[in-house]
């Protein structure tokens, strides 16, 4: 192999050199022995005898003869050294490789700064530094190997404070995002409520027959259909602080609020385009009332006008203070088929009821009913019999048994 070949003559040449130096070292003892003025003689540039030249050939010659017969096991032993070196490091992880060889570089750093104290000592000051270095370098290696865990934690600052940049950063972009998203909403929602009203606007509007709206009633979405088809007639008055928290509700940081402030602002505008009413706004507010549930029933009082919402709690305080109200709850309660005792009617049981036995089934509209002896046939159709039904502000509830 050529790196056989580069070895043996480097191990070669090394040798001759050392041999050489050596017998030169050697030469006065040689030049005592032998008397003969010439060979004592300087020659040459060199400035050396002819005995210290000749003694260099010498052990040059006979130091390359060595190196050349002993090279073969030294390339041997080199071999079996590296493979061992290998597997050595072939066990280590990488980071323990890389921690030595840090710890090895430092070692030797501070090996060579105590050095130079100690080379001017006689005799052993050539020697020290080396020990130094043996010693320094492997206790840096052995250090930075076992205590790397511990090392690694004092400079944990550097990452941490990058990721905190990076976070610093992100969170920046994101709240820019943020406050993008809120100014488009903000002026789709204004868009939406300016598409949504008339051209005209009153102060204090009167001399028509008003229904207005509330928030729930304009979110719920039926209205638009009711509108659709004819059944409801006038004017519809929308206040200006009821679109106020309309448009609030469709800037809210929550999603699902967020989605139900645009759903009211399209049925709006649904109303407006889709259907045969006439939509007004009014900027009539009330700033000694906060609740708009407050305003919209001083308003009704003040125009003479009919509530319409799905709320409880507000067809309640307003029929209390004298307000018409049109629920459209009550509206779709009232619209549902009814059924009469005897009457026949095929159902899926799709869950147990409250009692035991009972099973409960729902019609198309939402209506439930609940199906004496039902457990039995839970996840079947089956034909039953109304036995009774019952009327509640929440809707219609039918009680029946199976058919026999």
């Amino acid at each position: 192999m050529i790196l056989d070949r580069v070895l043996r003559f480097l191990i070669t040449a090394f040798l001759a050199i050392a041999g050489g130096a050596l017998f030169e070292l050697a030469s006065p003892l040689f030049a005592l022995i032998i008397s003969t003025e010439i060979l004592k003689m300087e020659m040459g540039i060199f400035k050396i005898t002819l005995v210290s030249f000749v003694c260099i050939v010498v052990g040059a010659i006979i130091g390359g003869l060595i190196g050349w017969f002993v090279s073969s096991y030294l390339i041997g032993k080199l071999k079996t050294f590296a493979v061992w070196v290998e597997q050595q490091l072939a066990k280590m992880p990488i980071h323990d490789v890389i921690a030595g060889a840090i710890g090895l570089a430092i070692g030797l750093i501070i090996a060579n700064l105590f050095s130079s104290a100690f080379a001017r000592i006689p005799v052993v000051g050539d020697y020290i530094p080396v020990v130094i270095s043996i010693v320094l370098g492997y206790l840096g290696i052995y250090i930075t190997i076992h205590k790397r865990t511990e090392l690694t934690a004092l400079f944990d600052f550097i990452p941490k404070t990058i990721r905190e940049a990076v976070k610093a950063r992100e969170a920046k972009q994101q709240a820019v995002e943020a406050a993008k998203a809120a100014e488009t909403a903000k002026a789709a929602a204004a868009a939406a409520v300016a598409a949504a009203t008339t051209q005209t606007e009153t102060d204090v509007p009167g001399g028509a027959s008003y229904k207005l709206l509330d928030t729930s009633v304009i979110i719920d979405g039926r209205i638009a259909d009711i509108c659709d088809t004819g059944f409801l007639e006038g004017t519809l008055l929308i206040p200006v602080f009821v679109l106020e928290e309309l448009q609030h509700i469709a800037d809210s940081a929550d999603a699902l609020k967020r989605t139900r402030g645009r759903r009211g602002l399209d049925i709006l505008q649904r109303i407006r385009t889709d259907s045969r009413m006439t939509v007004e706004v009014t900027n009539k507010d009330y700033d000694d009332i906060a609740e708009v549930d407050s305003k919209l029933v001083r308003l009704a009082q003040d125009v003479g006008g009919k509530v319409v919402t799905n709320d409880f709690n507000l067809n309640k305080v307003a029929r209390l203070r004298g307000v018409e109200v049109l629920n459209i709850n009550e509206l779709s309660n009232a619209v549902k088929p009814v059924v009469i005792p005897g009457e026949s009617m095929t159902v899926t049981v799709v869950k147990n009821g409250k009692e035991p036995g009972q099973g409960v089934a729902y019609l198309d509209d939402g209506t439930m009913i609940v199906i004496e002896n039902g457990h039995r046939h839970l996840g079947s159709t089956i034909d039953v019999e109304v036995t009774s039904a019952l009327q509640t502000a929440a809707g219609r509830m039918i009680f029946a048994k199976p058919k026999a």
